[in-house]
């Protein structure tokens, strides 16, 4: 399948194919330690952040009062990074959860030379 929601939520194995050769095969969480152990943290809070700067954090994006971080949890765990942050902003919301697949994948197929389809 090429719709990603599927894979995530329905496999229990993943065969990654790039130029004719099996690039990976594995479980979805074999995958993710292979390429990155990244996390992602959203964020919605209170007011604008103009000056927001967590060491050991990098901002993917930024809209208003909501941002999307990226962390190593091997180096900060959730719940030390969410210490941090409510200890300095005023939060009303937030989600932590591992990158899209399609960041992997693309990951993947660059380690591997291997032109991303899509």
């Amino acid at each position: 399948t090429h719709d990603m929601d599927d894979i995530e939520a329905l496999c229990q194995r993943i065969l990654i194919l790039g130029n004719g050769k099996i690039l990976s095969d594995s479980s979805l969480n074999e995958l993710r330690a292979t390429i990155s152990a990244e996390r992602r943290i959203k964020l919605e809070l209170s007011g604008e952040t103009p000056d927001f700067n967590i060491p050991g954090t990098e901002i993917i994006s930024r809209e208003g009062n909501s941002l999307e971080l990226s962390f190593n949890p091997h180096t900060m765990s959730s719940a030390e990074l969410i210490s941090r942050i409510a200890s300095e902003y005023t939060v009303q919301d937030l989600i932590v959860e591992n990158p899209p697949i399609e960041n992997l994948i693309s990951e993947l197929y660059a380690r591997n030379n291997v032109s991303d389809p899509s």
